[in-house]
């Protein structure tokens, strides 16, 4: 069982980081293509080691994988999926 809150909170600070700058004048993307299928993968990354850490609660330890879908546009998106 997920904390929703937790992880509505995890979540909106990985992307907040992510979110209105040019990502590649960033030290840490340097050489990174920062496509929305790569940024999907970042988050995704993010969002496991955060599930690690437990900050989404105890109960998100047991989860199989995570998924995460970003949208550019209605009709532009791009997924990337995980084990954890």
């Amino acid at each position: 069982l997920v904390d929703i809150g937790r992880a509505t909170e995890e979540l909106k600070a990985i992307v907040g980081a992510l979110s209105y700058r040019n990502l590649d004048d960033e030290p840490e993307f340097a050489g990174v293509n920062t496509s929305t299928e790569a940024l999907a993968k970042v988050v995704a990354d993010r969002l496991a080691a955060r599930v690690h850490a437990g900050a989404l609660g105890e109960g998100a330890r047991g989860l199989a994988g995570i998924t995460v879908t970003l949208h550019e546009s209605h009709a532009a998106w791009a997924s990337y999926e995980r084990d954890l």
